[in-house]
């Protein structure tokens, strides 16, 4: 008989991976799904979907809920963070079980400050993070921290409000242009610039314990020539790497935010001048967009065990609550795999040997 179970934000790029990796595995899955948008809930591939309001509306968590009962689903993934955390205060109100971390701990991680200072009091290498109270503090603390410094949102993905500003009077103009678009002053942080690699470490848990993990290098954006930053969220161009290093300060960065971490964490994290890994952000309960298209490829492509598909392995665990030992905790995918990917082109999958496999 198929399990069944509802994803949330379904038609998103991260929620269209998920599905898929879903239905990469070998056991049978009946896959319903919701969206607030007509048009990109035609994206996945779904035995029923439906629309919803967005998150913020009194309504969402009530249609979930009547989807779900609808449905006979066993369990429930919100894919945006915005909706997982949603969910995750009000999980008692829903009919299938989730697996996502307290709300306190979510609304800790989606606020980049209070994650840098959570970060920071449990020795965890961050970078130097100050806040906007005033434009005129600005120049203060150019001279306190140096040029040039990296403005961004407190909330939101996708490089939110965020450029790299050499001048107080660039982050001024910046931070101006904003607030007269209805910005808060509030929202905006300004951090020390880590100029080396941007790496991607996904993992999933189960109740503070590790189960597995591993990471990437994100290399290139779609469309970063047109993006003040260069970042639009997903990257177009990342490979897998191993890094020891990478890997004791992001296992570190999950349990300074969550000593009872279980489910999915996605942990972002710069390089400084020097080479040293410094955690940028925590992604608490989030898949990133191609966390579940790596599991994909995983299974497809490279033809590894079951559980490197982490939507698999994560839903496993939601409805089941254990699994079987064997499965390495660190550097699930090989090393050197690129993914690239653009919009119309398809996914590739490409190592420097001149191998090559099309995987969409």
């Amino acid at each position: 008989m198929a399990q069944k179970i509802l994803v949330t934000g379904a038609g998103g790029i991260a929620g269209v991976n998920f599905v898929r990796a879903i239905r990469a595995s070998q056991r049978e899955y009946y896959v319903a799904g919701t969206d607030h948008s007509k048009y990109y809930i035609q994206f996945p591939d779904l035995q029923a979907r439906y629309l919803t309001p967005r998150h913020d509306d009194q309504n969402f968590v009530g249609r979930v809920s009547e989807i779900a009962s609808k449905e006979g689903v066993e369990f429930i993934h919100p894919q945006p963070s915005s909706e997982a955390l949603v969910l995750s205060a009000r999980r008692r109100e829903l009919p299938a079980s989730v697996l996502l971390p307290p709300p306190k701990v979510m609304t800790v991680a989606q606020d980049k400050l209070e994650t840098q200072k959570v970060l920071a009091a449990s020795g965890v290498a961050v970078a130097r993070t100050r806040t906007v109270r005033r434009v005129s503090d600005v120049e203060g603390l150019f001279k306190a921290l140096g040029s040039p410094l990296w403005i961004r949102a407190r909330h939101g993905a996708g490089g939110r409000l965020s450029l790299l500003c050499g001048s107080h009077q660039e982050a001024n103009h910046w931070i101006s242009l904003w607030l007269a678009k209805g910005i808060a002053i509030e929202e905006f942080i300004i951090q020390d610039y880590l100029p080396g690699r941007n790496i991607a470490w996904d993992s999933i848990w189960w109740d503070g314990r590790l189960v597995t993990s591993y990471c990437r290098e994100r290399i290139e954006y779609p469309f970063k020539h047109i993006s003040p930053s260069g970042i639009t969220g997903t990257p177009s161009v990342a490979r897998t790497i191993r890094d020891a290093r990478v890997d004791d300060i992001a296992e570190m960065a999950v349990k300074a935010v969550d000593r009872r971490a279980s489910g999915a964490y996605s942990i972002d994290v710069k390089e400084d001048e020097d080479g040293k890994p410094c955690v940028t952000e925590v992604d608490a309960g989030k898949f990133h967009s191609t966390m579940p298209l790596w599991g994909y490829v995983a299974v497809r492509h490279l033809k590894l065990p079951w559980y490197s598909n982490l939507a698999e392995l994560y839903v496993t665990l939601g409805m089941k609550g254990k699994l079987r030992g064997g499965i390495p905790a660190h550097n699930l995918i090989p090393s050197g795999y690129y993914m690239i990917r653009n919009i119309d082109s398809g996914v590739l999958l490409w190592r420097e040997d001149g191998w090559k496999e099309r995987v969409l």
